[in-house]
């Protein structure tokens, strides 16, 4: 070997590997190769006082604690069902709220539509005062519908020939 004093044998029982850059183990303090140096590949025995996970909800993201020898699934599960704030099931909002105020329609809408006349809210088929009979005095929309029914001639002028 060139250089018999760089790097460290892997403490690994089944590895012994020289590694040129050895990763020492904060938890145990031995030194290991890159394939044995998690807790998990090295089966840490002091792992436990270093890999303290605290998970977060998803709905909420805030983190839930978790007691030792607890599930973080189970926790989290039961935040959830209690406790979270932002639980969907639990707080559940209508969309389709404002109601058309057309006799005999029941249709509801996302968004008001509210007739300038008469300041009722109609659904989208009825939203025109002409849609749903608005029966404010003095709406031009009336006044117009009238006035152009009574100009309108009832026979058709006849071409000459």
């Amino acid at each position: 070997m060139e250089f018999p004093d760089l790097g460290k044998h892997c403490s690994e029982k089944t590895c012994k590997q020289l590694d040129f850059l050895p990763v020492t183990c904060d938890a145990c303090k031995q030194d290991f190769c890159k394939d044995h140096f998690t807790f998990a590949a090295h089966e840490c025995p002091f792992a436990f006082k270093k890999d303290i996970q605290v998970p977060v909800c998803p709905l909420c993201n805030s983190p839930v604690p978790v007691k030792k020898g607890e599930l973080p699934d189970v926790v989290v599960g039961e935040h959830m069902d209690q406790d979270c704030k932002s639980n969907p099931g639990r707080s559940h909002e209508k969309i389709f709220t404002y109601r058309c105020s057309k006799e005999g329609c029941k249709r509801k809408e996302m968004l008001q539509v509210v007739c300038d006349e008469c300041h009722s809210n109609f659904c989208i088929r009825h939203r025109h005062p002409l849609d749903h009979g608005c029966k404010q005095r003095g709406c031009p929309h009336q006044q117009s519908r009238v006035e152009s029914k009574a100009m309108t001639p009832t026979t058709a002028p006849q071409p000459a020939h």
